[in-house]
């Protein structure tokens, strides 16, 4: 499998990732997945020797059941691997058991390292924003953890560009650990992040980890309608937000284009397509299944032409918006968009 260098660093990781959310399953993520540690062990074995290398898990999901199974499921493989997990959610009920206070990250950092059952985490991620705690404390705090030696590299999640852009600049400012990586919701349904968090990534040489790429399944096709029924994707109430014209269309060319590669289905094509995007480092795939972790690697294997991207692209285009209007009506030769939209 391709390996890709995560933003502007030494860190190079596979173009597929495997998410962890399916591992536990416990309170709100019981509709996701409730991988227990011999099947988590058979899927690790899988994802390795497709050439996966980064796993990513958070300390949030099934209350730290991930990354304990995880732990318990990979045994004397911890080398052979990159672990990505993240710190925010709430863990307790205590004042500083959620956020991005210095408190609760370096608490929480002593947690995971404990469930993983390993001396660093290679990459800790902040899992969103917090408005209430100063940029520069949380900065610090992850700064002091990566010159212990109990953190390799730090990445940020969820934040809007100028989040993103405060945060590079600040850690310039004092000399801090940057951010190497964003983890952003991405898909051929969910394009809003190349407004302006993908190209800040590309600005600021951080690499994109994207999360839910096939819209909480909607784009393998299977999803449509009544076909919904007991999924993941209509537990969490969005099937009414893709299951629209666009959505139909979409996954029309995404089944003619899977049609023209033999053994390809349309969830590799749209995984496919991320693959093709400025900034984009790596794809977060997850699975409950053999069978979908096996097909979803399968996209590893091959790649849409030029001619399949921009049709892709075309079909799922999304309105263009202010200021991105106004670049392209004066003088749109000095204003190169990262992400040029068709015609």
């Amino acid at each position: 499998m391709e390996k890709r260098f995560l933003g502007r660093s030494g860190l190079q990781v596979s173009a597929l990732s495997f998410g962890l959310m399916t591992f536990g399953g416990t309170g709100m993520f019981k509709s996701v997945g409730t991988t227990q540690v011999e099947e988590a062990a058979r899927q690790i074995d899988i994802a390795i020797e497709a050439g996966v290398t980064l796993f990513d898990t958070a300390d949030i999901y099934s209350g730290g059941q991930s990354e304990e199974i995880l732990a318990a499921a990979l045994g004397d493989k911890r080398e052979k691997i990159i672990i990505a997990t993240k710190v925010y959610g709430m863990m307790g009920k205590g004042d500083h058991d959620r956020g991005l206070s210095r408190q609760h990250i370096i608490a929480a950092c002593e947690a995971s390292l404990r469930r993983l059952k390993t001396d660093r985490i290679d990459l800790y991620q902040v899992h969103n924003f917090d408005s209430l705690v100063p940029v520069e404390e949380t900065l610090r705090a992850l700064d002091d953890l990566v010159r212990a030696g109990k953190v390799r590299y730090i990445g940020s999640s969820n934040h809007f560009g100028w989040q993103l852009t405060k945060a590079m600049g600040v850690s310039e400012r004092l000399g801090l650990e940057r951010y190497i990586s964003q983890q952003i919701q991405y898909s051929l349904m969910v394009r809003d992040v190349e407004v302006e968090m993908l190209p800040a990534g590309v600005a600021q040489g951080v690499g994109a980890l994207i999360w839910s790429p096939l819209a909480q399944g909607y784009l393998s096709g299977k999803f449509e309608a009544a076909a919904s029924a007991g999924s993941r994707l209509e537990a969490s109430g969005r099937i009414s937000i893709y299951d629209t014209e666009r959505g139909h269309k979409i996954v029309a060319v995404l089944r003619e284009i899977a049609a023209a590669h033999e053994g390809a289905t349309p969830s590799q094509v749209a995984l496919n397509w991320l693959l093709t995007r400025p900034g984009v480092t790596s794809v977060i795939i997850g699975a409950r299944t053999e069978a979908q972790l096996r097909d979803n690697l399968a996209a590893a294997g091959w790649s849409l032409t030029a001619e399949e991207a921009e049709r892709l692209d075309r079909v799922s285009a999304v309105p263009v918006g202010y200021p991105e209007v106004q670049h392209g009506f004066f003088h749109p030769e000095r204003n190169l968009p990262v992400f040029p939209r068709v015609k």
